[in-house]
């Protein structure tokens, strides 16, 4: 399992973030099959999260960017 962060989301392309998509930019490993969004630096624009773990903090920036988790 991994962790990443709000401001590796930030510099990704993808607007769905998933780990298919963290492992086409190369955010995560391809043998890691579990990850978990940690609350550090800052998320601007909104995005999906889709089968991940998010902690309460990143969760509630998620959404003030007006995003989602799913």
């Amino acid at each position: 399992s991994g962790e990443i962060r709000l401001y590796q989301i930030q510099a990704m392309k993808a607007d769905v973030i998933d780990l298919k998509s963290l492992k086409a930019e190369n955010v995560i490993g391809h043998e890691i099959r579990k990850v978990k969004v940690i609350n550090t630096g800052v998320l601007e624009r909104a995005v999906t999260v889709k089968g991940l773990g998010v902690t309460k903090g990143a969760l509630a920036a998620i959404e003030a960017a007006g995003g989602k988790v799913e």
